[in-house]
């Protein structure tokens, strides 16, 4: 049982336990499993993929730690396990990135913002103060530079931490004012509620393990390492091994596992152009957001407030097409039950003839392999092909054919009448 002295030679200040170690890589391990598993079921690797990579970045730290419990004096290790401890959390943020973004999609009528611009918006974020953090780190640890140098690198990894916290919070209010919006809109869908619960969830355990961190740091910050110094007289923080397994450790273990036993494909549909109508019953599957400002626009201006002023925005407002000219769907609870996760039925509202006849798929963007999914888990491949086949294509006075379609899913039969029934 620790004591809070300083053990001779130990880099941790403590003497590592031996046990702890190998449960949390145990557990990290079967989570990271699960998560493999959910992506081949749900063929949710857009989604959740992340969530598989953070995982495997922390069995690796909490094995690198169980050797560093035997070797405490050992400075290698003890860098590789802070290194990968510290860089599986961040993971953690994108994926939640993207499962705002999903949620986004689901209800496009009341998002903020473009559900596709969540994550590279917060990415973009995320990355100054990555650098930040990263010159800051850079400048307090090289005793040789002057000390109104290091000063400055104290001082920037303040910030940096600081801007961290002020990242998730305006992360969460995002989801706050979206959440409110479909309150007010009447929308009480409960694979949507679900959905965001488990989000705000993730965040608290995510926002408190950040605090932590502040903490921990501005009290590194406040010691002097000098010759003759008493390590009994540093921060209890720094001097006790269960402050990190309880802030640290355990609050992302809870994490990884809330996301394994509430998985967002439970209530999110697999394509982001399946979305709920107006009524909050009815799903559709519709065209889906098209963007035509290139990928660096969209990091200048996240929000499209030149598309606002010029009313662009209401051009991408198909959701509002679908509901005044197809908006006829089947409601769950009338027609039939849902299935487990309550999934609402689904209405095939528009789609396109090409020239050839042939009827295209509802997600025409090509599948990847899991090996592609690992080496680009953005699709930054993609999105360059995709901008220079739409440049192609503009030049060529490729004429389509609307044709509007109806495809109502229950179990019974249905009393509705087609509305293009008898049109000429």
């Amino acid at each position: 049982m620790e004591d809070g002295k300083y053990v001779e030679n130990s880099i941790y200040i403590y003497a590592p336990n031996k046990g702890a170690p190998v449960f949390f890589a145990v557990f990290f391990l079967a989570s990271c499993l699960w998560h493999f598993y959910q992506c081949i079921h749900y063929k949710s690797w857009r989604l959740t993929g992340l969530y598989v990579f953070s995982n495997a970045i922390f069995t690796a730290g909490y094995i690198a730690r169980e050797v560093g419990a035997f070797h405490y004096d050992n400075v290698v290790i003890y860098i590789v396990t802070v290194v990968l401890v510290y860089a599986a959390p961040p993971i953690f943020e994108l994926a939640n990135y993207v499962v705002l973004g999903r949620i986004l999609y689901y209800v496009p009528s009341l998002s903020p913002i473009h559900p596709g611009r969540v994550l590279t918006t917060f990415t973009a974020i995320s990355m100054v103060v990555e650098a930040l953090n990263g010159n800051g780190a850079a400048y307090s640890a090289n005793t040789s530079l002057p000390q109104d140098k290091q000063d400055l690198g104290h001082a920037l990894m303040k910030a940096s931490l600081v801007l961290q916290l002020v990242v998730v919070a305006l992360f969460l209010l995002l989801a706050i004012v979206f959440h409110r919006r479909t309150i007010r809109a009447g929308i009480h869908n409960s694979n949507l509620t679900n959905a965001l619960i488990t989000l705000y969830c993730s965040e608290a355990l995510l926002m408190s393990r950040t605090i932590y961190r502040v903490v921990e740091y501005f009290s590194v910050d406040q010691l002097h390492f000098v010759e003759g110094v008493d390590p009994n007289t540093f921060s209890p923080i720094l001097r006790y091994e269960w402050f990190f397994y309880v802030f640290e450790a355990s609050l992302m273990l809870a994490n990884t596992w809330l996301i394994n036993i509430r998985h967002p494909r439970r209530f999110l549909p697999k394509s982001t152009k399946t979305y709920l109508a107006k009524d909050g019953v009815t799903e559709i599957t519709g065209p889906g957001y098209k963007e035509d400002r290139n990928f660096f626009m969209t990091l200048l201006d996240p929000f499209d407030l030149v598309g606002l002023v010029q009313g662009r925005d209401k051009k991408t407002a198909f959701w509002e097409q679908e509901d005044g000219e197809n908006g006829q769907g089947v409601q769950n609870g009338q027609n039939g039950q849902n299935g487990q996760n309550g999934q609402n039925m689904q209405v095939e509202s528009q789609s396109t003839v090409s020239p050839n006849g042939k009827q295209p798929s509802s997600d025409n963007k090509p599948r990847r392999s899991v090996l592609m999914f690992l080496l680009d888990p953005f699709d930054f491949i993609g999105m360059i092909q995709r901008h220079a086949s739409k440049k192609n294509n503009a030049s060529v006075n490729d004429r389509r054919i609307p044709v509007k379609e109806q495809s109502y899913m229950s179990r019974g039969p249905s009393n509705k009448e087609d509305p293009e029934a008898g049109a000429v």
